[in-house]
């Protein structure tokens, strides 16, 4: 599942290159705890750099649990934010954890580690040699690059041409080399295409892909999944009960979190959520969308489906329009006068695009189900609107001024007025057929087998346990790698 086989000629080259850039890499348990863990030297050099600077040191700060502050920062309890009943309309509490305050500012950060950290100190990379392919819908081929930079190593960042133009000025100033393929948010097969181009034509390259690296999966199931448990800790009373997760699907990695909450509490829920406009998951359909970092017309072959409770399809217009609402200074004004506080109306650029849809999908499951004032749904801010400011200049441009008058519109017809529609309750069979759509991508295109496709499903426990369970032995590896740099001496 995910391969710890040494390579001892890659593994010298890494340690040589560890050994050059001061690299330390940091381990499951100290990016799930970074404040108990974290060694007191690399918290030294933290208190003086800065959130996004190009630092090997940075690496401890792939956790959810950084101090909320662009420079100097350490570590602190997981960042979240409740979205109050005067924005969603629901009864239901809606808690979200915020990406925001990851080195890059996106949690994806943490899936391009999970992807990389087992090759790195097994050998199986070698960054003296080799260049880093990282093929995405965006924020994980950012994270990547990051990560690559730090090692000092060459890297490919692949995305759709038509992502967000801050995306691509971004990446140019840590990737080698940025490869734009045609379409946009749903056209990851174009994505595919371009990796099986790059195999055929390029020496010393190693695709690290986030449809199908477990690395990823495991990330979430550990780092996020613990993460969104010590929210919980820490915000239900008595009286309150998880009832489930709502995550938009993009490389399914982020949805083994709900794997994680499931353990805890075996009657919670796992919502996987969708654009209408490419409405795969719910009708095998098909389109294009404006939800940025979400790709469609495939099953993730990360995806754990037979642990999926719920598909849920949310209108891009609906979170546009939320993001405009949440952006612009007539939307803050109609909200003041509408009871919501200063404090929220403060945190709301730490909401991107693909977090206004998780909100939409937590409000849609509270109203499926008829939540009450003690049930609380957990979601994730992937990253904030950091990478997104054309887009609500694009909206401007093409309605003119924003009012308080087409703000309450946005919030009435958009948030408020979103319903139960285009959305599945998943039956044992309706998971299956979900399941089996991997088979297209999977083993028709991409050289997976049917045989492991069929383990995923059949010999579920076996399949999914063993790479839930490795997080141990991969910090193990880590630990020998960091013993033989002598780094932390």
């Amino acid at each position: 599942m995910i391969d710890l086989t040494i390579h001892e000629k890659g593994l010298k080259k890494a340690i040589e290159r560890a050994k050059e850039r001061n690299v330390i890499i940091p381990t499951f348990k100290q990016m799930k705890d970074p404040d108990r863990y974290t060694p007191d030297k690399i918290k030294e050099r933290l208190k003086n750099t800065g959130l996004w600077d190009v630092d090997p040191v940075n690496l401890f700060r792939i956790t959810w649990k950084n101090e909320p502050k662009k420079q100097g920062g350490l570590f602190g309890k997981t960042n979240y934010v409740e979205i109050p009943r005067e924005v969603t309309g629901v009864n239901a509490r809606i808690v979200a954890i915020v990406g925001k305050w990851f080195p890059t500012g996106a949690h994806k950060v943490g899936a391009s580690f999970g992807c990389l950290a087992p090759r790195l100190v097994t050998g199986q990379f070698d960054p003296t040699a080799q260049k880093a392919v990282w093929p995405s819908t965006g924020n994980y081929c950012r994270g990547g690059a990051y990560n690559a930079q730090l090692l000092g190593c060459e890297s490919i960042a692949i995305l759709p041409e038509g992502m967000s133009p801050e995306r691509f000025e971004w990446l140019k100033t840590v990737a080698g080399e940025v490869i734009g393929t045609p379409g946009t948010e749903s056209n990851v097969k174009e994505i595919y295409d371009k990796v099986w181009e790059l195999r055929k034509t390029r020496d010393n390259i190693m695709i690290f892909n986030q449809f199908e690296e477990f690395g990823n999966h495991l990330w979430h199931y550990e780092v996020t999944g613990n993460a969104m448990y010590d929210v919980l800790q820490e915000v239900c009373g008595e009286k309150d009960r998880y009832f489930g997760v709502v995550i938009t699907s993009g490389s399914g990695g982020t949805l083994a979190s709900g794997d994680f909450l499931k353990k805890k509490y075996p009657l919670s829920k796992i919502a996987v959520g969708e654009a209408l406009q490419c409405p795969t998951l719910l009708w095998n359909g098909f389109g294009a969308h404006r939800l940025e970092g979400i790709g469609d017309k495939h099953v993730p072959w990360i995806h754990n489906v037979k642990n999926t409770d719920m598909v849920i399809d949310v209108d891009d217009a609906d979170s546009m329009a939320m993001i405009r609402l949440f952006n612009e200074d007539s939307g803050h004004e109609y909200l003041r006068k509408n009871g919501v506080s200063e404090e929220f109306i403060e945190s709301l650029p730490l909401i991107g695009i693909s977090g206004a849809a998780n909100i939409l999908m937590a409000i849609k499951m509270a109203k499926y189900y008829e939540l009450g004032k003690n049930d609380v749904i957990m979601t994730v801010l992937t990253d904030s609107m950091e990478m997104y400011g054309s887009r609500v200049k694009e909206m401007a441009d093409e309605t003119g001024p924003y009012t308080e008058m087409m703000a309450s519109v946005d919030h009435n017809r958009h948030v408020l007025g979103v319903g139960i529609d285009a959305m599945e309750e998943l039956s044992y069979y309706a998971r299956k057929r979900v399941h089996n759509l991997k088979y297209y991508t999977w083993i028709e295109q991409q050289g997976r087998t049917s045989e492991e496709l069929n383990a995923q499903w059949y010999d579920y426990d076996e399949y999914w346990g063993s790479i839930q369970g490795m997080a141990d032995a991969i910090d193990e590896r880590i630990d020998e790698f960091n013993r033989l740099t002598g780094l932390l001496v």
